[in-house]
């Protein structure tokens, strides 16, 4: 069944995770659905005390999928190609699922076998047909073992990447101790500007705006500008004063001519990864101390810190393994990309574009922009 293989392969490494989710067999022993019946406190239900009986045990060399009407040496007698078959072992089964996808759960592992036994039959038709004869057979099964062999080198420089001794682990957060600070936050947000209103109001229908519209457009979006960088200015010395940064974080809303819902000035536990670069320097203040204004595209900020404090080895753990799994498959990816260097001819091809990934060869994850804050 090996000649069969790759193409089931391509198949199934695309098409099987879209196959439903088969539903549970129903309990042999249970007769017609009923609702489960209240239990008393502490008493074990029916389905704890008798737990489902597990599936049984197949042995590797058991047939698991058989081809009826279908082998390699069919016989000169067509009458006998209707008992002629292929068997497809449990063993030789579970190597196609070990090459496409190791973590498929079983209730997926039913509609696979299904797709992969009907591919077989297709190939196998396709062979009768001499289609494996064609003009561009051969090309094709060259690029797709150029394919493999890249998704292979992709699969083995993750694995690589993921060796991470705890000394590494430990390492790496003695030398990065301000990236696991976390700080307990208060932030007051005022608008750069005062709620907009839609400059059809102003105008008639039908009427469009001329130039000294649009002129006087810009003086009032700056003046406004200046009056919320004022108000800032006055709701940070409020906040020196000790005033709540609740009732501050209304009022700058008030002024702008927000009526929606405040956002909430308690950020919680924060890091300087999850803060805006402009913002992130506010991690450095002390204990109930006050930043001053600090101005962002989206508007103006206030914070307090409140409280600090440095996760604890364990609790960065996780984190730091994927941190350096990640940095070590990008170092990977990118020695094997400079270990040759590729030339086109652009009267051909035309000007270089932006290049993209080799096939196989996965991205190293991005780290997620912070969300501008704003109303809610």
């Amino acid at each position: 069944m090996s000649k069969y293989l790759l193409p089931c392969l391509l198949l199934g490494a695309l098409a099987w995770g879209q196959a439903a989710s088969t539903k549970p067999a129903p309990n042999q022993n249970s007769g017609a659905a009923t609702s489960p019946a209240p239990q008393a406190a502490g008493q074990q239900s029916p389905a704890a005390a008798n737990p489902a009986p597990e599936p049984p045990k197949v042995a590797l060399d058991a047939a698991v999928i058989t081809i009826t009407g279908m082998c390699d040496h069919p016989s000169a007698n067509k009458s006998a190609d209707a008992t002629c078959k292929t068997v497809i072992t449990r063993a030789e089964f579970e190597k196609v699922i070990d090459a496409v996808q190791p973590s498929m759960p079983p209730r997926s592992r039913r509609s696979f076998a299904d797709r992969y036994a009907r591919t077989l039959v297709m190939a196998h038709k396709a062979e009768e047909m001499g289609l494996d004869k064609s003009a561009n057979y051969d090309e094709r099964m060259r690029l797709a073992r150029i394919q493999v062999l890249s998704q292979e080198l992709g699969r083995a420089l993750q694995e690589k990447a993921a060796q991470i001794s705890d000394k590494d682990i430990e390492d790496y957060y003695r030398a990065n101790q301000p990236k696991f600070e976390q700080a307990e936050l208060e932030r007051v947000y005022i608008p750069k500007a005062e709620q907009p209103m839609s400059f059809e109001t102003d105008k008639k229908a039908g009427e469009t705006a001329d130039e000294e519209d649009r002129e006087r457009d810009k003086r009032d979006k700056a003046q406004t500008e200046q009056a919320m960088k004022d108000e800032a200015d006055k709701l940070r010395a409020r906040a020196a004063g000790g005033e709540d940064f609740a009732k501050l974080q209304t009022e700058a809303f008030t002024a702008a001519g927000i009526k929606a819902g405040t956002p909430n000035v308690d950020m919680g536990k924060t890091r300087r990864v999850t803060l805006p670069a402009t913002q992130v320097s506010v991690m450095d203040m002390k204990p109930g101390e006050i930043s001053g204004v600090i101005a962002d595209q989206n508007g103006y900020f206030i914070y307090k810190l409140k409280s600090k404090s440095v996760m604890t080895l364990d609790q960065a753990r996780d984190e730091i393994k994927g941190t350096l799994r990640s940095q070590r498959l990008q170092d990977e990816n990118s020695a094997v990309q400079q270990s040759a260097t590729p030339a086109l001819d652009e009267t051909y091809f035309g000007p270089e574009m932006q290049r993209g990934p080799m096939p196989g060869m996965p991205m190293p994850p991005q780290p997620a922009k912070p969300t501008p804050p704003g109303p809610k």
